[in-house]
């Protein structure tokens, strides 16, 4: 196997490279050019006689890799690779390999930190004091919004893996006891997880850590909304087709739901508008797609980049996800 030495990276802007040690990557690939932003368009044009391509989210379609004659390897800057036509992919000789487990502490502390700043009211409480309420307060603290301790709840988590995982020690360590759900429509249920329904319906916080699927689109709508606590929380760091964006708008302003915390939204950016950009809905946090991006994560990525294509070189691909 001849080593893939020429390489493009597409969307480097997506993991703002100036900010990271670049060294692994251009140890791993030595001429390897760095793109801001590709537009479909321009792919094949930019990819040229590429052996390898890293990719964050431009799509690599058919006809881009069908022109890609001397593409050997795919490296997705992501752990999800809806982005890659695997299928295309297999068919053309091409590898493609994602990038895994860099991005947990960094996803768990935005989970947490959004459950946090809504269970604690934090931004009406900013705002009490931005608008002068403290300040006027006949009392030495304003306490006009109660909120509640994480500890004693439940946290209903779908999706167990290394995120899942890690969601549920730290909401161990706030004293919250934790729902595995098992998956949606499954006759049996197996040791440690909890039907899916009943996790909604017994969540005092439900937190999303699938992959989007044809199995996960629309995984909560209005019925699955439905079915949980009016008080309960729904926090989104997964894939924005997970959850149907208009069943939650609505919830949340006609009240059936105690709260959200939105990392991710079905078409990003959202060039077009979201039910979920309504100013006038209460008690949502909105983030743009930021869980995954600590610097040290991002550090990591890169070096789990680095990794691939030195082992593709060295014959031993690794985290390969093509078909």
């Amino acid at each position: 196997m001849s080593l893939c030495t020429h390489g493009v990276f597409l969307d480097a802007d997506s993991i703002q490279p100036d900010e990271l040690d670049l060294g692994s990557l251009k140890q791993a690939v030595p001429d390897l050019t760095f793109y801001p932003h590709t537009r479909l368009e321009d792919a094949v044009e930019r990819i040229g006689s590429a052996e390898v391509v890293i990719c964050n989210k431009t799509p690599m379609r058919r006809e881009v890799l069908a022109a890609a004659s001397n593409l050997k390897l795919i490296t997705v800057a992501a752990t999800g690779v809806n982005n890659v036509d695997l299928t295309a992919a297999t068919e053309l000789g091409i590898v493609v390999c994602n990038a895994r487990g860099y991005s947990t502490q960094s996803v768990v502390q935005v989970v947490f930190s959004m459950i946090l700043g809504l269970m604690t009211r934090l931004s009406d409480y900013q705002g009490a004091v931005s608008f002068g309420v403290w300040q006027q307060s006949q009392q030495f603290c304003a306490l006009d919004f109660p909120f509640s301790e994480l500890h004693g709840k439940r946290i209903g988590i779908v999706g167990y893996g290394a995120i899942g995982r890690a969601v549920e020690q730290v909401g161990e360590a706030f004293g919250m006891e934790s729902l595995i759900a098992e998956r949606r429509g499954v006759t049996e249920v197996r040791e440690n997880r909890i039907a899916f329904e009943d996790v909604l319906a017994q969540a005092d916080v439900l937190t999303l850590h699938c992959p989007f699927t044809p199995e996960t689109n629309d995984l909560i709508a209005e019925k699955e909304i439905a079915l949980m606590k009016p008080s309960a929380l729904l926090i989104n760091a997964a894939r924005g087709g997970v959850v149907n964006e208009a069943a939650l708008r609505d919830a949340l302003k006609q009240g059936r739901i105690g709260g959200a915390g939105v990392d991710v939204l079905t078409n990003e950016p959202p060039t077009d508008g979201n039910p979920l950009l309504d100013p006038s809905i209460p008690n949502l946090i909105i983030t743009p797609h930021i869980a995954w991006a600590s610097r040290e994560a991002r550090q990591r990525l890169v070096d789990r980049l680095a990794e691939n294509i030195q082992a593709f070189n060295a014959g031993t691909p690794k985290n390969v996800v093509s078909l």
